[in-house]
């Protein structure tokens, strides 16, 4: 189980970087419980995958479709859950530059993504950039 649940996760990851929409969507579970840290534009809870494509499309106007997956590694397999350190690049018409990175937690049921939870490397960071 552990290493099919390795390979979801990548496939996703991939899936992310390449802006592989219709795979991204189609490992998220419908119902996907997604956590977004901070106190900015995008923070918060969301319960479906709806409103995760939301939070994303948020994410590339506030950014100028310049938001970019640069690079990511699973980190650990627990059972049905995968550790992963993600590295994202931004750049704003401003100026205003998000390099971070984030320890994602994906949790897997019945073969697909069912909840995430996002921690970043640099909070203030992310709640500067994501504010418009």
């Amino acid at each position: 189980m552990s290493t099919d649940t390795a390979v979801l996760v990548n496939e996703f990851l991939n899936a992310v970087k390449t802006v592989d929409l219709a795979k991204v969507a189609d490992l998220l579970d419908a119902q996907v419980r997604w956590s977004q840290p901070g106190n900015n534009e995008i923070s918060g809870e969301q319960d479906s995958k709806e409103k995760v494509f939301e939070m994303v499309g948020k994410m590339f106007n506030l950014s100028e479709n310049t938001l970019q997956l640069k690079g990511f590694s699973t980190i650990s397999v627990n059972n049905d859950r995968v550790a992963a350190v993600l590295d994202w690049t931004a750049q704003k018409p401003s100026g205003a530059i998000l390099n971070v990175a984030n320890i994602d937690i994906y949790t897997i049921a019945s073969g697909k993504i069912s909840k995430v939870e996002v921690f970043s490397t640099d909070q203030q960071q992310e709640d500067d950039f994501w504010k418009s």
